[in-house]
């Protein structure tokens, strides 16, 4: 096999924190909503929305809000007062305003890989809401091509890494199913790491006998798991 010379990284709960201030925002939904509905059943509607939505909104705090709004709607009648509408709108621009903080061992594990391979960013969601974060984790300028895709498909990854070939690219991630398996799929290595809180749209089937697959505990494994496989 051909030892990796690009590595891609994806952004949210790879490189930093995004699920958790989705969760906390979903508590605050939750709340909101309490005289109205019980929480798991509000919970299983909101996913059903996300889901339906996902071919309209996209992936990304916009969509996540409108789908919060959408289920707020259909749990109360059409009753809910307006007031929690204001209160779900001011919640997605606090989303969009959260502070960016690095995963541990993730700024270690990009300037260690940064001097001898081509780095690139393939992540999903809204292209300002990505550029942002990016911005403000600081490693921006550690990255020599970034992708800011609707969705993530081996045709995605062939694309992210035709500069050198998928086969000579790496995949490193916390989602078998946007990060891991296509990038297999494209012919390239994927390597999972697990991040504390899993969306229930990215789970899928750990592929744990393909010859390229690996899984690493955190980012700080990374730049030993690259120089063994080079």
């Amino acid at each position: 096999m051909s030892r990796p010379t690009v590595i891609g990284f994806d952004a949210d709960d790879t490189l930093w924190h995004n699920e958790t201030v989705f969760r906390l925002t979903q508590d605050r939904f939750a709340d909101l909503l309490a005289e109205h509905v019980e929480r798991d059943h509000l919970m299983d509607r909101l996913l059903a929305a996300e889901t339906r939505n996902l071919s309209h909104y996209g992936f990304g705090v916009k969509g996540f809000v409108l789908s919060m709004i959408e289920t707020a709607i259909e749990v109360t009648d059409g009753r809910v007062p307006t007031a929690v509408i204001a209160d779900l709108m001011a919640a997605g621009r606090e989303m969009l305003a959260h502070p960016v903080e690095p995963l541990p061992g993730a700024r270690d594990a990009v300037t260690t890989l940064a001097p001898d391979h081509r780095l690139v960013l393939v992540t999903k969601g809204d292209l300002l809401d990505q550029e942002r974060k990016l911005a403000a984790s600081g490693l921006g300028d550690l990255f020599d091509d970034v992708h800011i895709v609707s969705d993530k498909t081996p045709a995605t990854y062939a694309r992210a890494f035709a500069l050198d070939g998928p086969d000579r690219a790496l995949m490193v991630g916390n989602s078998l199913r946007s990060d891991v398996n296509p990038a297999l799929a494209a012919g390239s290595w994927g390597v999972f790491v697990p991040s504390e809180i899993e969306w229930a749209l990215e789970r899928d089937a750990e592929p744990v006998d393909h010859p390229r697959y690996r899984r690493i505990a955190t980012l700080a494994d990374l730049p030993a798991l690259v120089a063994a496989l080079s």
